[in-house]
């Protein structure tokens, strides 16, 4: 018996499909184009010029994912908010050593190319570039068959940025007395979700159902709040206000601050300084989940802390309302107490 000829088709891969893609995503891609940027989508390497605004410029990187935040949204069919959450993640924590995002890049992998899905979750992620002021440069989707169920895909992606050697930061200015601001989160964004769908599963709760005027679906995908230009816009207004900042990402409050404190200090949060938003409510109730542990595990709508000086808070506060942001006094940096943790919330 003579074998039919085979193609790459036959073993699951449909090169036309990749191929109409990136030609879906340019479009996307092109509204975040920046002037260092040489060359567009689709060859083998991405190539940026770094500016010549800085003297001794330093690059920051960062990668992350979105995690199993994805699972609701194939669940509820929604793409289009995990392509910002994978953005904001890499280009919120290289914010916090001062960098401007320049570029980023996404990998997107998936057991068979289904390309209006994949063009929803690429122009979330142009949308996140457009967001954070950075370039979507380039990227990589590889389809491989029986790697991934139907339906489902993983995201990866990292952001590179550059930052004066003056001006990182590092927290090495912090000290004792300094304010503890908190800038608002705008949801789970994209940490604890495995705990979030263990919740979701337990309490039995329809997802469709109204919370608080919109869906519980949409509240539970609202993408991550990308901090990226009010920030930078307080830092050039303001050079060396800011003294640390810590992106509350897995490990919640409790765990990330302590990351930017020498080991000599620690964070009083007051977790009476700003309301716990309703979805946390929601999570800590139907999940009668401790107040320590969810303070452990969700941002509890504290998205991004910035530490300043007791006689710059007033004006690091007000620049950062000016642009959007909406800001809480949560707490202060003390000496640190023998045997005491880094960052205490009560």
């Amino acid at each position: 018996m003579t074998l039919s000829a085979l193609t790459y088709r036959d073993a699951g891969v449909d090169i036309e499909a990749g191929d109409a893609l990136v030609d879906r995503i340019k479009p996307f891609a092109k509204r975040t184009m920046r002037p260092e940027v040489m060359g567009g989508i689709g060859g083998f390497g991405a190539l940026f010029q770094l500016s010549g605004k800085y003297r001794e410029p330093v690059l920051v990187s960062g990668t992350d994912g979105v995690g199993t935040k994805l699972k609701l949204a194939f669940q509820l069919n929604r793409h289009y908010t995990v392509g910002q959450d994978l953005v904001a993640m890499s280009v919120n924590d290289i914010l916090v050593q001062g960098a401007e995002p320049l570029f980023f890049l996404d990998y997107f992998a998936c057991g068979r190319l289904d390309v209006d899905t994949a063009a929803d979750v690429v122009k979330g992620i142009a949308r996140g570039c457009e967001l954070a002021g950075c370039a979507l440069i380039g990227g990589e989707t590889a389809e491989m068959p029986s790697m991934y169920p139907d339906g489902e895909y993983d995201l990866a992606g990292f952001a590179v940025g550059a930052v004066e050697k003056s001006e990182i930061i590092d927290g090495s200015r912090i000290a004792g007395g300094d304010v503890v601001l908190g800038l608002a989160s705008s949801g789970a964004h994209s940490n604890g979700y495995s705990l979030i769908r263990k919740i979701i599963e337990v309490s039995g709760v329809d997802l469709s159902a109204d919370f608080h005027g919109r869906p519980l679906a949409e509240a539970v995908l609202e993408p991550t709040r990308i901090y990226v230009k009010p920030l930078l816009a307080l830092m050039q207004a303001h050079p060396g206000i800011v003294k640390g900042m810590a992106h509350i990402t897995g490990g919640g409050l409790t765990e990330n601050i302590p990351r930017i404190l020498r080991d000599e200090l620690t964070a009083r949060i007051d977790a009476t300084s700003w309301t716990l938003p309703p979805l946390f409510q929601w999570l800590q109730q139907a999940g009668n989940v401790d107040m320590q542990e969810m303070y452990r595990v969700f941002n509890c709508g504290i998205g991004m802390v910035v530490i300043v000086s007791q006689e710059d808070a007033d004006t690091a506060q007000a620049a950062l309302a000016t642009a959007g942001e909406t800001v809480f006094r949560i707490g202060r940096i003390d000496q640190r107490g023998d045997n005491e943790p880094q960052t205490v919330v009560g």
